[in-house]
């Protein structure tokens, strides 16, 4: 709908006396002529015209039937429609009736209805997405909510403020999809009801919806509140939203407490230095409340809070807050008030952070409850960052050794996952020996883990510990767990340790690394376990690409053919995927030259299998080589099998030359494929004749 439909929407609907429900009936129903048709519940508005009646299956009233009370015509309007008396599945009745006077004359309401005619169109569906607001279907009301922008657009600001925004604040209460939907489309209505300058209309129903149960409409409501908070000037943010803030804060119900408590960050900035200390003293409140609910949702916005008071404010009033939430008897307050620990660190002092953090952290490090381990663990690269090297070198190594060997495995994987960002941030001066006399042992340890979980993120950071600690202690020291972790039974940690190869070859070269972990490679790819080969075939393409074309050629490449001939089904299987994506990986040419010649040569094999096997690997390398090569290279070698002894054999190639098909040149395709399957289709074997009638069919199609 154009700019110019809704000013004239705006016009109609404000140069009169008629009440918001008039309007849209007059616009929308009026009109010379009529006819019946019988429509779904929400018309479309590409189907309606003027004049058209839609009627209900039974009688009901229309919607020109309309009780009013002397309150805003929207807010306490009751459309008495055929909905209203049948709610499940029923069906509106739109008359051709004229419009209410309301004192008004007709001859007014003609002049403004011929003000513009494009205006009956336009507001028809504006009449339904309001009716739909009250409609008891739960999807309906939905919809309508999802469309409020529309509503308030065609509506104009001041019915907006006046009437859209009081109905929604009155009628708060509905599902919870509903609410969700209300709170998102609330927080960007600013535009709608006037901008800046009017912003405070939309608190009173954001409030509300603050208040209820449902925690994702609570938390969408305060992430509108957040929003629109930022549009608020700060005489306006000290009259209106701060005590909203004060009513959220101080309310019966934990819902509005914690709500309130995402609320302090953004306030807290733009208002006066009294009204600063009063924020900061309920924020202290609702650190202390009752509830843990409430105590959780402060201590999860306690760092954020931290980011916007002043230094000596966050000494004197924040911090203590931040000790009172880490002994909190609730472990699940405790580990948020972690996170808070990293923002007020960053803030501090480096003796201030010794002073009034520290202790405080050590505490949570060796905490009774493994949860509260485990955010620390998890958070211990950015509390190193936080505290400084000199602070780290001190206390966090220690800290960081006691996680390493924490009783829990959760806690062991998450600290085991931060082994190389740690190592890496150390003190350069002191950071081998701290390596190398206090955290490799505990690696080590880990290697051997009981857990997999553990081993597996270990295996993911451990070869970055190569750059850091050199040729000579990689080789002497760090080679031997590679290998150990190479070898596991658990496909991950091996699948992780040869992800980061190439963190090793640029350390100690390509030589050295064909010397050390390729035979273990190999010796896994032989592996009488076929389950154990299969692993490796799907870790070579990522191998191929860490090693470079040279290498593979020389150490891996024949072991990639020799899968192709292997007696299991799901490796040569495996291995026939595999050329393909080493294709894709090192390009056609080097396939015309390693590759391909390996492929045909298996078309004369005296095993049948390793005959089909061949047509496999032809139908997926003919699409990583494109059509000349498919053409001139693959085609003819399919072609000769036509003729093999065994039937299996023939219908393959039917089923190749289908795939083939749409891959090469029509006119290619009809001269040399052809032939051959015609002469396949009277083939003695019913399976070859089936197959080659279906490739017929797309060869002709």
């Amino acid at each position: 709908m154009g700019v110019s439909s809704w000013q004239s929407i705006r016009n109609v609907a404000l140069s009169s006396p008629l009440t918001l429900w008039d309007t849209l009936e007059y616009a929308t129903l009026k009109s010379p002529q009529a006819d019946v048709r019988d429509v779904n519940q929400s018309p479309d508005a590409s189907l309606l015209n003027n004049g058209t009646k839609y009627v209900s299956r039974s009688d009901g009233l229309c919607c020109s039937d309309i009780k009013r009370s002397d309150s805003t015509a929207l807010s306490r309007t009751t459309v008495s429609s055929t909905v209203a008396n049948d709610s499940k599945g029923g069906r509106r009745q739109w008359t051709n009736s004229g419009p209410p006077t309301n004192g008004v004359s007709d001859s007014e309401c003609s002049t403004m209805a011929a003000s513009d005619a494009t205006t009956d169109d336009s507001l028809y569906p504006i009449a339904v997405l309001i009716d739909e607001l009250r409609n008891e279907d739960v999807q309906l009301r939905l919809n309508s909510i999802k469309k409020l922008s529309t509503i308030a657009l065609a509506l104009g600001i001041e019915r907006t403020r006046s009437e859209l925004i009081p109905f929604l604040t009155d009628t708060i209460y509905d599902e919870d999809e509903v609410l969700l939907a209300l709170a998102e489309q609330l927080g960007a209505l600013t535009p709608l009801v006037g901008g800046p300058e009017f912003v405070h209309c939309l608190l009173p129903p954001l409030e509300s919806l603050a208040t209820v149960e449902e925690t994702v409409v609570r938390d969408k409501a305060v992430e509108s509140l957040r929003l629109i908070s930022e549009q608020h000037s700060p005489s306006d943010l000290e009259t209106y939203f701060v005590p909203l803030l004060r009513r959220l804060a101080s309310g019966d119900w934990f819902t509005s407490r914690t709500s309130a408590c995402g609320l302090f960050s953004v306030a807290y900035s733009k208002v006066s230095h009294n009204v600063k200390g009063e924020l900061r003293a309920t924020f202290r409140m609702l650190c202390q409340d009752d509830t843990p609910m409430v105590r959780r949702a402060a201590a999860s916005k306690l760092g954020e809070f931290a980011r916007v008071v002043e230094v000596e404010w966050l000494k004197a009033d924040l911090i203590p807050m931040f000790v009172l939430l880490a002994q909190d008897e609730q472990d699940s307050v405790r580990l948020l008030a972690v996170e808070a620990c990293v923002s007020m660190a960053e803030l501090l002092q480096q003796e201030d952070v010794e002073q009034l953090v520290m202790p405080t952290l050590r505490q949570c490090a060796e905490d009774k409850s493994w949860r509260v381990r485990y955010m620390v663990a998890d958070k211990f690269t950015e509390l190193q960052k936080a505290v400084g090297p000199e602070i780290s070198k001190q206390d966090l190594v220690s800290a960081f050794q006691a996680l390493l060997k924490d009783p829990e495995a959760e806690v062991r994987a998450a600290a085991a996952h931060k082994v190389r960002d740690f190592c890496q941030a150390l003190d350069p001066a002191f950071r081998e020996s701290l390596i190398m006399n206090q955290i490799l042992p505990c690696v080590k340890e880990l290697v051997s883990d009981a857990n997999q979980h553990v081993k597996s993120a270990l295996a993911a950071v451990i070869m970055g510990l190569s750059p850091i600690l050199g040729k000579d202690n990689t080789i002497e020291h760090l080679l031997p767990l590679f290998l150990t972790q190479l070898k596991d039974e658990c496909p991950e940690v091996r699948l992780n340790i040869i992800s980061n190869l190439d963190c090793v070859n640029s350390v100690i070269g390509i030589q050295q690394l064909s010397q050390s972990l390729l035979p273990a490679i190999v010796e896994l790819a032989e592996d009488s376990k076929w389950r154990v080969r299969l692993a490796i075939i799907e870790y070579m393409p990522l191998l191929a690409g860490q090693l470079g074309v040279e290498f593979f050629d020389e150490k891996l490449n024949t072991l990639c053919m020799a899968w192709l001939v292997d007696h299991v089904y799901a490796i040569r299987e495996a291995a026939t995927n595999n050329l393909k994506k080493l294709v894709e990986k090192f390009g056609v040419e080097w396939a015309q030259s390693t590759v391909i010649p390996k492929v045909l040569a298996m078309a004369r094999d005296q095993n049948y299998l390793h005959r089909m096997t061949c047509l496999f690997c032809i139908n997926v390398l003919s699409e990583a080589c494109g059509p000349d090569v498919t053409g001139k290279v693959l085609l003819p070698t399919v072609i000769s099998m036509a003729n093999d002894n065994v039937a299996n054999v023939r219908f393959n190639v039917a089923k190749s030359l289908q795939k083939l098909t749409p891959r090469m040149e029509a006119q290619a395709t009809h001269s040399a494929i052809k032939p051959v399957l015609d002469k396949l289709i009277t083939d003695t074997d019913v399976d070859v004749k089936y197959f080659a009638s279906e490739a017929m069919a797309v060869l002709s199609g």
